[in-house]
């Protein structure tokens, strides 16, 4: 506490100057007193009677003065630290305009203090104009500009300066920002913030100095995202000519990467300018470089290596003495940033548990132009997996996630294993990909332990299908529902349904569709871990459909004439790879029942009766696609299948080449004599047990007898038999950044046991179109190639042969987990065959065009497609032009 000031024993001039430093101080910390009452002498000791607070605030008064410090009772001095240290707490806080201390009546020592302050205004609203929708919200909750949010000063720069600074990274370097502030009510404010963008500043020329090695061309390329305008880069689409300062720094050292490339380790960038000219918004480049001597590497020694030998490690480096000196190349082969699973030196200790170990390359010796380099090692002791857990997982059972893991508690650290983790966890498809991430915790060299915390962020992963619309003359209607994280042993348990019972990883998919002339119902339901021990796969599937006569003219539906077919299947499946390069090996049984009541529409050999299937399929796959089923950006999927029905005509004693006149043996009257007319008015006795022809008139004997073609069919399909042999690759390869390419190649092939039997009516290949089976329900396989009609490039009766060649090229608009959308562009060729012999790999149909793709967990994948046929369709003679696709349903 500061000594009393006796004003009896001090000069008046000195009282003074004691009023004015103090009066000084008060400004300087934002700090207004006023005196209000003769008497208030400076310096002196008062004891603070009472505060009372004014002004417009919303607090009430004992908040304001807990805020301020002070209380009754409490000695004070005029000017002095308690009222400048209770205004600096106020201002602090950030909520008030005004801080004002008045000394309202002085009763002797007694001092009576006004606080008067005014609140700052709230926000009641903001509005962003000059942008679209989507970026307005994001602009919004970037700058936290929250409805009750304080305004004042402060936030109205620091918004104004967020945005043009967010639009200057962008390329908009001319933005401007107004932000206007507008009472609303009482102490509240509206906030209306103006953005105009301006038009994005251009690259008109980018000019190289200093180089003489590498050309121009080459150094512009590695400006990878700093393009100038000019032709042809009007069609650039993934490097535009806009410029950014933070892409330009960042392809400076791309240029020196560049030169380090190609043996240039000395090279480095002199100077560069960045010359802005309003007239035109355009931004002239010049870069400056100092090449340097190209060197070359000489002798390269490993330091510290006892597990692995120098010519397995030199295997792995594969760099020799006389090699042009590369820099970038010498790092990767030490540990490659770019690829988590790279072959090099680092993930050659770390996929063998020495998490520990640190390798550098030092320069030893530089004579002329050859540089000697000792890589040192440091192994370090083996590390091993302790604790494993998993956080984010709020549906998804632990035990779900755990059985995927390949890194478990006491095995040795594996970089590698890690790695194949994450692709597992992501194409579980029950967590965004983009997000799973493993946290390394409390690495210990020296117990040789390590944890691994990982961390995943459930998405959708239950489907509605709910569609209408047109199809096949009539109005079509669809109802399905996909669980993929299914939990049926909740079934019965109440508490577990959040809407359904969920986190067991199981499958179950519900689907109805139907019109006024065909039903069709399915479910399907898939165990991943049949007992829970081992990756094994059980599945199976039920459906059954119904389809009437239905007239496309007159729209008729003819109830009395129909085909059904009922089907079961059931599988099991093993995998027999590692959890990101999986080997499934797939064993299914399936039986079909087909039944035709008086359904004669050409489509079949006969029209009354059934046939029956029974098939065995075995398959055989690989997939190692990246993380992501919806959108991979790496990997390959390959299977070979193969589809059999048991040769009945080996051991059912019926010969196939003499079917039709055994039918015709028993084309013979069976119920008594009758009458037929003859020609000419005659009539002609028909005694019982006489063979007939066609028309039902006798002959002489079987072999002049007509049998029923309906009948012959029916015996040689009672049963169907056949095989069937399957072939699809599917690459995806990443070209740029998200970019990919995806390239297919699929081949399917259907034979016959029996040449005097034939091939089957049922099971066959139809291409073309959209590739969606819609209402067909003969078993037929439909495959898609986009550009022409669905299934317009088979015959009526389908192909036993078939090939297709896709090219796709796709880059995403956004991969979040609420929403997955990528456009693409395509290009395919494709044909069937009816025969084996017909068969011609060159003599193809082809398409091309573009489309869109959006995947949203509610309702799975939605596409557009639009593909241009430049090929005619069988029967005509003119290319078959643009066609329209939509896209419904997971087509991986």
């Amino acid at each position: 506490m500061e000594k009393p000031v006796n004003k009896l024993n001090k000069p008046m001039f000195l009282r003074g100057i004691q009023l004015l430093f103090g009066f000084l101080l008060l400004a300087t910390s934002n700090i207004a007193f006023a005196q209000q009452t003769n008497g208030l002498e400076a310096g002196k000791e008062y004891i603070l009677a009472d505060i009372t607070v004014s002004g417009k605030i919303s607090y009430n008064e004992q908040t304001v003065l807990t805020f301020t410090g002070l209380e009754k009772g409490q000695t004070i001095h005029v000017p002095g630290e308690e009222i400048s240290n209770a205004i600096k707490k106020l201002w602090k806080l950030g909520l008030f305009s005004d801080v004002n201390f008045y000394a309202n009546k002085i009763v002797g020592d007694s001092l009576y203090l006004e606080l008067s302050i005014n609140e700052l205004p709230k926000l009641s609203d903001v509005k962003i104009q000059g942008v679209r929708k989507g970026k307005r919200e994001t602009i919004i909750k970037d700058t936290q500009l929250t409805k009750g949010k304080i305004v004042n000063e402060n936030l109205v720069t620091t918004t104004k300066n967020y945005i043009e600074n967010k639009y200057k990274k962008d390329g908009y370097y001319n933005t401007k920002v107004a932000v206007n502030v507008i009472p609303d009510s009482t102490n509240r404010v509206k906030m209306v913030v103006n953005i105009d963008r301006g038009k994005k500043v251009r690259i008109s020329d980018i000019n190289i100095h200093g180089n003489e090695k590498l050309s121009d061309r080459k150094i512009r390329k590695a400006l990878r995202k700093t393009k100038k305008r000019g032709f042809p880069n009007p069609l650039r689409i993934f490097s535009p000519s806009k410029f950014t300062e933070e892409r330009y720094k960042e392809d400076l050292a791309n240029v020196i990467e560049k030169y380090k490339e190609k043996g240039y380790r000395d090279a480095r960038i002199t100077s560069d300018t960045v010359a802005y000219n309003p007239d035109n918004n355009r931004v002239a480049i010049d870069i400056n470089v100092e090449e340097g001597n190209k060197y070359y590497f000489g002798d390269i020694k490993f330091l510290g290596n006892s597990v692995y030998t120098n010519q397995q490690l030199n295997r792995v480096l594969g760099i020799e003495r006389g090699d042009v000196y590369n820099g970038v190349l010498l790092q990767k082969r030490i540990a490659d940033e770019t690829k988590p699973d790279g072959q090099d030196i680092t993930n050659l200790y770390q996929n063998n548990g020495y998490l520990f170990s640190s390798i550098n390359a030092v320069e030893v010796k530089t004579a002329n132009d050859t540089i000697d380099f000792e890589i040192r090692i440091t192994e370090g002791p083996i590390a091993y997996f302790n604790n494993i857990t998993v956080v984010g997982n709020n549906k998804t059972n632990d035990r779900v996630i755990y059985r995927e893991l390949t890194t478990r508690p006491g095995q040795k650290w594996n970089k590698e294993e890690v790695v194949n983790t994450i692709r597992g966890l992501g194409t579980l498809g029950f967590f965004d990909p983009e997000t799973i991430r493993p946290d390394v915790k409390n690495p210990d060299p020296a117990s040789g332990t390590v944890d691994v915390e990982w961390n995943v962020t459930e998405k959708g992963s239950s489907q509605i299908e709910l569609q209408g619309g047109y199809g096949g003359g009539g109005f079509i209607g669809t109802l399905g529902l996909s669980f993929n994280n299914f939990s049926i042993r909740n079934l019965f348990n109440k508490d577990a349904y959040d809407p359904i019972p969920m986190g067991d990883g199981q499958k179950l998919s519900l689907r109805a569709q139907g019109s006024t002339y065909f039903q069709t119902y399915s479910f399907s339901f898939t165990e991943p871990w049949l007992g829970g021990k081992k990756p094994i796969q059980f599945f199976t599937s039920v459906s059954h459909s119904k389809q009437f006569l239905y007239n496309f003219q007159t729209r008729d539906v003819n109830r009395s004439q129909s085909f059904t077919i009922s089907s079961i299947t059931m599988g099991l499946a093993k995998r027999i790879g590692g959890i990101s390069d999986r080997v499934t090996l797939s064993n299914s049984l399936t039986f079909q029942y087909y039944n035709l009541n008086n359904y004669r529409t050409g489509l079949f050999t006969f029209g009354d009766g059934a046939s029956r299937n029974l098939a065995y399929t075995l398959e055989v796959s690989r997939d190692n696609r990246g993380n992501s089923l919806i959108y991979p950006m790496y990997g390959s999927l390959v299977s070979v299948s193969f589809r059999t029905t048991l040769p009945y005509s080996f051991f059912n004693g019926i010969d196939y080449g003499d079917l039709e006149n055994q039918e015709a043996y028993k084309s013979k009257n069976n119920g008594g004599p009758y009458q037929v007319e003859g020609p000419n008015g005659t009539t002609i006795q028909v005694p019982e047990g006489a063979y007939l022809d066609s028309d039902g008139y006798p002959v002489a004997n079987y072999q002049d007898a007509a049998a029923d073609p309906e009948k012959v069919d029916q015996k040689k399909f009672n049963w169907l038999e056949y095989y069937k042999v399957k072939f699809k690759a599917d690459w995806y390869t990443r070209l740029y950044d998200k970019l990919v390419l995806r390239s297919l190649g699929e081949f399917g092939f259907m034979g016959a046991y029996n040449s005097e039997r034939g091939l089957v009516p049922f099971e066959r290949f139809f291409l073309g179109g959209d590739g969606l089976a819609n209402y067909a329900l003969d078993g037929r396989e439909v495959i898609q190639l986009r550009g022409y009609p669905n299934q317009a490039l088979s015959s009526n009766s389908g192909g036993t042969v078939y090939n297709k060649f896709s090219l796709e090229l796709r880059y995403p608009i956004t991969l979040k987990p609420q929403a997955s959308i990528y456009v693409l562009t395509f290009a395919e060729a494709g044909a069937s065959y009816d025969k084996f012999a017909e068969y011609n790999p060159f003599a193809l149909k082809r398409s091309a065009g573009f489309g869109l793709r959006v995947f949203m967990p509610a309702f799975g994948l939605l596409g557009i497609d639009f593909g241009h046929g430049f090929d005619p369709i069988p029967g005509t003679t003119q290319k078959n032009g643009w066609e329209t696709h939509f896209i419904i349903g997971q087509q991986f």
